[in-house]
């Protein structure tokens, strides 16, 4: 088999990008917005956007004066940051990026935020659907607002089904710490929403560098071409060693027209891949070669004496960390990894199952009741699983939609496994505890997505087959909730033996439905035979409503749990279901 070369793709990632209409539209958006304030206002320090409906897209440009947005990021408080902590309660729209640590909060660039504070009520809410693609965009601290905009509506969008908004800023400066680094490059869909063009010719991208950390992917641009990086310490260093004291004293308002004449050149010829002979001869391997050719695109190694770089440490250090992530890529997102220990977790699950049936406690009531000291290693095989599904939850929902499908074509199959045999015991720890209402105050989310896409793949079925019915007693009982719907009926028995309903007529309407919903399942050969037993919580509650309904009351279910022959002859698959 052979060895898989590794290369850089920064040159084709850029090529792609600037080879489409997206970058020109968006500059040309800002530029619109630029004109029309220009006449009617002086430079400002305030936030002006606009939203431009085209025909593929829509725009959203958000514009901050050049000279003050240079001004602002490198005067005094220019680089402060504010924890999210500080504003959770009273401004919640990024809780959702809140990294699961220690420390649950992260830092974002004060006057940035309080600039997107400033127009957050103004911005148009948008309902997300697969209509039209939303591309927001801006310029130095208005490119700030853009990604905080963007950063604010992740939430909203469903990756696996809906295309994510694409955020592309020209000459915007770090907007947060590492801890919102970590938020946004944990999932591969957010991280790809965001696009920052960088001109070698402009100081404020490179000015917030301390405590600061990049996310998104980086176009570096010079008149020589461009090349896009991904690599956060690799963008940071290549931000580091393109700054320089002849850049404090460029024109703000110059920096901000060159970016178009870039979009316009970038748009209308190939990248630049000439190689530097100096730095590539035949020991150089291909990856080295390729990143060579990047940093001469961008203009760093033309510049290398003037800024006394160090090309070679560069090129070293970008060609490691290009090694790692491609180890990295081949390992993440693969919805295989870990399954092994999972289906060890669940084979434990499968023995306490079939020893509690053998001990005439089904295992939803054995664990309930925590019968033994075995239900120990249950809650921790539970939890281990609920964190791994979970993860695999998040991860796909926030993928784009071809990886997203693939998750589903190979693992739903243990994600409903693991849901029929997890949530059982989920209801029995919510119930025990005395709460009420699972259903929709208490479920889990992962348990809800992973129904629905059960649901989305399954095709109708006509009734039970002769295999189904076959291996009904050993099977899981499809309805991850039927325990949930068994609980309420008790409560609601309950509340009918007592009269402490205020409502005694919806109390008895809910366990005629409860009827009819157990004996569709039955029916479907989709309920285990375990519910059966005798000191299950099912036929606790079918006594408790026997007694309440009294000898005479007839219906289709009491036609099938009155005869007690029926019980095993279910278990068989032998039982006829009118």
């Amino acid at each position: 088999m052979s060895k898989t070369q590794l290369y850089s793709s920064g040159l084709e990632l850029a090529n792609f990008v600037v080879t489409l209409d997206i970058l020109p539209d968006a500059w040309t958006a800002i530029w619109s917005l630029y004109t029309e304030i220009s006449q009617n206002e002086g430079p400002s320090s305030f936030v002006r956007f606009k939203v431009y409906e085209l025909p593929n897209y829509t725009i959203i440009a958000i514009f901050t004066w050049p000279s003050s947005s240079k001004d602002s990021v490198q005067g005094g408080g220019g680089g402060n940051l504010v924890s999210s902590s500080t504003f959770k309660g009273s401004f919640p729209f990024f809780d959702f990026l809140c990294p699961k640590t220690k420390d649950p909060s992260f830092s974002i660039n004060e006057p940035a935020f309080q600039l997107f504070k400033s127009i957050y009520g103004e911005l148009p809410k948008f309902e997300i659907d697969n209509s039209k693609p939303l591309i927001i965009t801006g310029n130095s601290l208005g490119g700030s607002v853009a990604t905080l905009f963007t950063l604010s509506l992740l939430k909203k969008f469903n990756f696996s089904k809906t295309k994510g908004p694409l955020c592309i800023t020209f000459g915007s400066p770090l907007i947060g710490d590492e801890n919102l680094q970590e938020a946004i490059s944990k999932y591969a869909a957010w991280n790809s929403c965001f696009l920052h063009v960088v001109s070698d010719q402009d100081l404020v991208p490179r000015v917030l560098i301390n405590g600061y950390q990049p996310f998104g992917t980086f176009l570096f641009c010079s008149k020589l071409g461009c090349s896009s990086f991904e690599d956060h310490q690799t963008i940071l260093e290549l931000l580091m060693e393109t700054n320089s004291r002849t850049l404090e004293n460029q024109d703000p308002n110059k920096v901000f027209e060159s970016y178009g004449t870039f979009v316009k050149n970038l748009n209308s010829k190939v990248i630049c891949k000439a190689n530097d002979e100096s730095l590539i001869d035949w020991t150089t391997t291909p990856l080295q070669a390729s990143i060579i050719t990047q940093l001469v695109a961008i203009g760093l190694v033309h510049s290398q004496q003037q800024q006394n770089v160090d090309i070679n440490i560069i090129i070293t250090n970008t060609a490691k960390r290009a090694k790692f992530m491609a180890i990295l890529n081949q390992q993440a997102f693969d919805p295989t990894r870990g399954l092994n220990d999972m289906k060890v977790y669940m084979a434990y699950l499968e023995q306490y199952k079939k020893v509690s049936k053998d001990k005439r406690v089904g295992y939803y009531d054995r664990y309930k009741n925590k019968l033994d000291m075995s239900d120990i290693k249950v809650v921790e095989y539970m939890r281990r699983l609920t964190c791994y599904w979970e993860e695999m939850v998040d991860q796909a929902e926030k993928r784009p939609q071809t990886v997203g499908a693939s998750l589903r074509t190979r693992s739903l199959f243990g994600g409903t496994n693991y849901r029929r045999m997890i949530e059982p015991l989920v209801i029995a720890d919510y119930y025990k505890a005395g709460k009420q209402d699972y259903i929709n105050q208490g479920r889990l989310k992962h348990f809800i997505i992973l129904e629905q896409l059960l649901k989305e793949t399954e095709k109708p079925s006509n009734g039970p087959n002769e295999l189904k019915k076959q291996n009904v007693a050993s099977s899981l009982t499809e309805d991850s909730c039927f325990w949930a719907h068994v609980e309420e009926a008790r409560i609601s028995c309950k509340l009918l033996s007592s009269g402490e309903s205020n409502d005694m007529e919806k109390e008895r309407k809910k366990l005629i439905e409860f009827e009819n919903y157990v004996y569709g399942l039955m029916k479907n050969y989709a309920v285990s035979s375990e519910i059966f037993l005798l000191e299950s919580s099912f036929m606790t509650w079918w006594r408790e409503y026997r007694e309440i309904k009294g000898t005479f009351y007839r219906s289709h279910l009491t036609g099938l749990m009155d005869n007690k022959e029926n019980y095993d002859k279910y278990a068989k698959g032998h039982l006829v279901i009118p």
